[in-house]
């Protein structure tokens, strides 16, 4: 059974209505990345930084998977899936995929600010200020901040460098080091790409697909292809 590696940026959740870093009138519009998405951030000002998060949640609450997220859940039917995700949203796991590995963390889980390794899911969208972990530290939102390392990178590379076919979705592949992930391909691997514009795939040596539809189109046009490819 072949293993599909599929790697997807902030475009596959946008047709569900999550807002992205890209979109001028969005929610992060309203804010900025200093404000409520660093460490200093979160010393500096925790009750802003919890309340971002508070609306980002509700905002994912309120929105559905849409046909990007349940074609690629689908491909497990007939392929070895594994999916990396730049996005904190649980959209993927919604609609049914079952191995998600996320880079910049999970929206719906708070962790200790202590012990990053102490990780608890949140009921609803609403933290809390005073809310504490086990350990008795503040819990924090369970996000990689900007200017904090990527945890889960090294087994991303590690299943990235697995795959027998890459999908890379939704990604404009210039946010680092998630971007660098496309290189850990073994030589000859096909990838495939579903993105409306024009993603930097300079770093790309692989056999290269580009559907230029966004990932609702996209996606289910390219499982199709997959399947009449390698079944």
């Amino acid at each position: 059974m072949k293993k599909i590696v599929v790697f997807t940026g902030a475009g596959v959740s946008a047709d569900s209505g999550i807002s992205t870093f890209r979109d001028a009138d969005g929610l992060w519009a309203n804010y900025r990345i200093e404000d409520v998405c660093t460490p200093e951030a979160l010393k500096r000002n925790r009750a802003l930084v919890v309340e971002f998060y508070n609306i980002r949640r509700k905002e994912l609450l309120s929105v559905e998977p849409n046909p990007a997220h349940y074609a690629i859940a689908e491909l497990e039917k007939s392929f070895d899936v594994e999916v990396v995700t730049q996005n904190v949203d649980n959209l993927h796991e919604r609609a049914g995929s079952s191995r998600v590995t996320h880079l910049h963390g999970e929206l719906m889980k708070l962790r200790s600010e202590r012990n990053p390794n102490l990780i608890v899911p949140i009921e609803g969208w609403e933290q809390k200020l005073d809310d504490r972990a086990e350990d008795g530290a503040l819990l924090r939102p369970h996000i990689v901040f900007f200017g904090e390392s990527v945890p889960m990178f090294d087994r991303a590379t590690q299943i990235a460098a697995e795959a027998d076919v890459m999908v890379v979705v939704g990604t404009s592949l210039a946010v680092y080091p998630a971007a660098m992930l496309v290189r850990y391909a073994r030589a000859g691997v096909p990838i495939y790409v579903v993105d409306p514009g024009n993603p930097d795939v300079s770093m790309i040596r692989n056999p290269i697909t580009h559907i230029k539809e966004r990932g609702a189109v996209g996606v289910p046009q390219l499982v199709e292809m997959l399947k009449n490819e390698y079944l």
